[in-house]
Order: C-alpha cells, then sequence, then structure tokens
C-alpha cells in the first residue's frame, strides 16, 4: 500500500538516531531505544548522537548530520534508519529521500513491536487500528505510485481517481471495520465485567513501565505460566486469572500492556478497550523496577498514560519490584492515615510476595467496610 525505496541491506541492522534536546535523562533514553530496536528484531545497530537547540524544520537532524546517518546506514548495511523522536510526515520522507533507507520515528518503532507481539485476535485488531491511524497522516509521500492516475471500477477507483485517493478510501473503510469489530469485543467484555460485580468479585490490574517485572509478579502471585522476557514489550494482550486470598476470597487479576515514556496517542486510543480492565478496577498495582535509576520517571509516565486511558484517580498501591536488584529488604510503607501505600518485593525471588498479599486482603477488607470512597488514594509516590 505504501512503497519505500528498496535498498540491499540487511534487515536486521539499523542506525539508530537519538539528538540531545537539553533532556536530563538523554543517556537513559539512549539506552531505552536501543532496548526498543533490539526487541523489535535488530541484531547490529550504530548510535548516532548529537546535540541541537531546536530540530531542523527540513530533516529534524539537519543537512550535515543526515549525510553522517547514511555514511554509516551504508558501513553496516542497514536497512533501516531509527529516530528516537517523534518526524513529521514531511521530515520521514525528506530523510528517507536523501539517505535511501527506510526511515521510522519512535512512533512507528513502537507499533511495528506492538505488531510482531499481539497475539490475540483483538489484541491484532488493534494494533492494525493504530499502524493504518499513523499511515493515513504519512500519505503525502510522493512516491511515483501516489502519482499515477488510476482508472477503472471497484478496487481499481473510478476515473481520475489517484492511487493516493485510493490509499486513503481503502484505510478509512478499514478502520471502520476494524473500529465495529472492537466495539462488539468491547460489549462482550462489558457483559462479562458486570457478571463479576454481580458476584463482588475483587478486581486487580497489575500496571507499569514496560520491562519493570509485571508478567513475572502475576505468575508469581497466579502461579500462571504467561509470556514473560528481560525484554521491552514482552507481552501486550491482558491475561486475567482468578486467585484466592484468606480475607480477600476471589480475586481477579489482570495483566496489562506495559507503559512507555511517549506511548503513541494512536496506540492508547486503540488499545483503550482493552485498558477498560484497568479503568474498571477495584485497585492497580503499579509496578516499579527499584533497582532503575530513572524509576521517578518511569513512574510519572505510567500516571499521564492513566490519567489519559482515564485511570488516574483509581485506587493503587506501589510495588517496588526487583529489591534484589536494589540491595532491598520487603517492606510495606503507610501513608499519614495508616493506608498501605508501598510494597517492597521481588516478583522473581518471591521475597515480600506474602506482604503484597496482605495487602490486598487489607484492602479488601477496607473496601467491604467502607463502599464509600476508596480505601486508598489515587496518587501516592
Amino acid at each position: 500500500m505504501i512503497e519505500r525505496p528498496a535498498a540491499a541491506a540487511d534487515p536486521q541492522a539499523a542506525v539508530v538516531v537519538c539528538l540531545d534536546f537539553g533532556d536530563d535523562n538523554y543517556e537513559e533514553s539512549v539506552e531505552e531505544v536501543v532496548r526498543l530496536v533490539e526487541s523489535a528484531g535488530v541484531k547490529r545497530h550504530r548510535v548516532i548522537k548529537g546535540r541541537r537547540a531546536r530540530p531542523d524544520p527540513k530533516f529534524y537532524a539537519g543537512s550535515g548530520k543526515v549525510q553522517e546517518i547514511a555514511r554509516a546506514a551504508e558501513e553496516i548495511g542497514a536497512m533501516y534508519v531509527v529516530f528516537n523522536h517523534a518526524l513529521s510526515p514531511a521530515q520521514e520522507r525528506n530523510v528517507e529521500r536523501e539517505i535511501a533507507r527506510r526511515v521510522m520515528d519512535r512512533t512507528e518503532l513502537i507499533l511495528e513491536i506492538f505488531a510482531q507481539r499481539a497475539q490475540t485476535n483483538e489484541g491484532k485488531l488493534q494494533v492494525e487500528l493504530a499502524q493504518l491511524e499513523h499511515h493515513a497522516t504519512r500519505l503525502v509521500r510522493g512516491w511515483t505510485h501516489l502519482e499515477r492516475q488510476r482508472g477503472g471500477l471497484g478496487k481499481t477507483g473510478g476515473p481520475g481517481e489517484t492511487q493516493l485517493e485510493l490509499d486513503r478510501r481503502y484505510i478509512a473503510n478499514r478502520v471502520r471495520v476494524l473500529k465495529k469489530k472492537l466495539d462488539t469485543l468491547k460489549k462482550q467484555r462489558t457483559v462479562q465485567r458486570r457478571a463479576r460485580a454481580r458476584g463482588e468479585v475483587l478486581s486487580v490490574s497489575i500496571v507499569g513501565y514496560t520491562n519493570a517485572g509485571k508478567s513475572t509478579l502475576f505468575n508469581t502471585l497466579t502461579r500462571a505460566r504467561a509470556y514473560e522476557a528481560d525484554q521491552l514489550f514482552a507481552t501486550l494482550d491482558t491475561t486475567t486469572r482468578r486467585l484466592w486470598i484468606p480475607q480477600a476470597g476471589n480475586v481477579v487479576i489482570s495483566d496489562t500492556v506495559g507503559f512507555i515514556r511517549e506511548l503513541p496517542h494512536g496506540l492508547v486510543a486503540a488499545f483503550r478497550a482493552t485498558l477498560e480492565e484497568t479503568v474498571h478496577a477495584d485497585l492497580l498495582l503499579h509496578v516499579v523496577d527499584a533497582s532503575s535509576a530513572v524509576r521517578e520517571e518511569q513512574a510519572q509516565a505510567v500516571h499521564a498514560v492513566l490519567a489519559e486511558i482515564p485511570a488516574g484517580e483509581a485506587p493503587r498501591i506501589l510495588v517496588w519490584n526487583k529489591i534484589d536488584a536494589a540491595a532491598m529488604e520487603p517492606r510495606i510503607e503507610r501513608d499519614q492515615y495508616g493506608r498501605i501505600s508501598r510494597v517492597f518485593v521481588s516478583a522473581r525471588t518471591g521475597a515480600g510476595i506474602g506482604l503484597l498479599r496482605e495487602a490486598i486482603a487489607e484492602f479488601a477488607k477496607a473496601r467491604a467496610t467502607d463502599r464509600g470512597p476508596s480505601a486508598l488514594p489515587a496518587h501516592t509516590h
């Protein structure tokens, strides 16, 4: 549908462009995008850094830097050039024309990873919707096939209809179909959620920054076998299991997709149906990587996405995970009202998991006692 320049290059090699505009967490951002491209299947890469006061209007990186990128791509035989930034359609097109390589910005990279990882039918529909809506903004490309006039009937378009118009019409039609299918799945989930509510089953959702250890925690709590790996966005599709906790009874726990800084808005919108499990949860377990040097920034990124869903006011407990790597001891912290606000655990070793179960039971007991305002504050840091 959308053509790009062909290049005899290695599809597992990429040049990664990271420009510093004065970001305090620049080096951590570089490490993160490298992990992202590796998660997308890149085996060889070269990082091109640079410092600018502001993006270049035409190439984002500036003409001299673009030539440096082109040389690096030639040297390592890279098929892709990945910018750790959001490029405009014109900037992306200009750089592609200059270096004859496929250019992906941060949004497109994350969408590509999601497309590779989606397993369920709903997950695949959501990713396709996000990709189509992203590509719709890119249909200003000046490739040869977009300049030809097409004639004929049906799929070939009406008399004088350009390929660009065909592409736009195809995307608009497909988006309508996908939204209809996702709306049907949303209604089915609403019925299931109401059934759980009638049974007064406590609903708990695990949220957190990608690679914070959410799936490992989910498996440790429920003894499930959800896929887990030391990579970004190891799992996408929501997994739900029942768990029996003394004093809390049956608890339904859901493991959701991980969040990340600058998560594409279109992706949040596409996954809104799945993330509604988070919106309607009685309690959120916000998992934080205690061993990360940028854990506070990662936690803020999660707060931002929760507010966008919106689930910003949902009661939550902070779960500081990976305490074995951070040389911390398992413990519980309480706020000024005596309510549990933070639990320190290691999902990998099991340290502190008993404390987390106690925290869930305490929340359930408080909720049963008081059906009014939530038993926990929405924002605990």
